[in-house]
């Protein structure tokens, strides 16, 4: 049976080397621990883990957050996190790049076994979900049925996203394709970092916004009304003030 190879990144090395101890005798095999966003992705890149824990606190200029959103782009990797951390701003930030667990130290050795073998079933599920009222993700491309043909989309070509009741539309340079889905469904499906909600009936890829105020955002050179709900992520997403 195939052992689970878990990941940690954590700055910490006593904490680190703690985890690594319990993680063991519950029976993982366990990478040398990372403490830098640096060493985590060289770490990713030789040993391959099944999972990563990440830590917020990292030394260095970048933290366990911005870690998790480089992760993300690789949809190979699940991850959760540890941290001390649990004040809102925090939690919020941590929301964002939507973690599949997320475990607040001091923890039990039970709450950390539970945690992992529950984050690796609900990934592994999900990765079967991937095919989704005829919608398959395949090599960074995602195939939409309309009619009786599969529409090959680059997930990096949508513009983006619009909710209709029970459907989305979903837009393209070219033009419009439907699928059945709720928005914040067809976010998770695609698994994109790129993709930010800025409205109850809208999400966006933020590398194709062309402009931004508080009100709205242009896209192809559409108005896209952006709500006080998401307007403070959708700026701290693209660093502004």
């Amino acid at each position: 049976m195939h052992k689970a190879k878990i990941g940690i990144v954590e700055d910490e090395m006593i904490i680190a080397l703690g985890i690594s101890n319990t993680l063991q005798e519950l029976g993982y095999d366990v990478t040398e621990p990372a403490t830098s966003y640096t060493e985590a992705l060289d770490m990713i890149a030789t040993e391959k883990p099944d999972l990563l824990l990440v830590d917020i606190q990292l030394s260095g200029y970048k933290d366990g957050i911005d870690l998790a959103a480089k992760i993300r782009l690789d949809p190979g990797i699940p991850f959760m996190f540890l941290t001390a951390n649990a004040d809102p701003v925090t939690v919020k930030r941590a929301k964002e790049v939507h973690p599949h667990a997320y475990l607040v130290k001091p923890f039990r050795k039970d709450d950390i076994y539970t945690a992992i073998e529950l984050c690796l079933h609900n990934y592994g599920a999900s990765k079967q979900r991937k095919q989704v009222e005829g919608n398959y993700i395949v090599n960074n491309a995602i195939f939409i049925k309309q009619g009786s043909l599969f529409h090959k989309v680059k997930i990096e070509d949508i513009l983006y996203l619009e909710s209709d009741n029970v459907y989305v539309n979903v837009y393209t340079a070219s033009g419009k394709l439907l699928v059945r889905n709720t928005l914040q469904d067809y976010i998770e499906l695609i698994g994109s970092p790129l993709f930010v909600r800025v409205h109850r009936s809208y999400a966006v890829n933020i590398n194709h916004i062309e402009a931004i105020n508080t009100e709205y955002l242009v896209i192809n050179k559409i108005e896209i009304p952006v709500s006080k709900a998401f307007r403070d992520s959708l700026f701290r997403h693209l660093k502004l003030g």
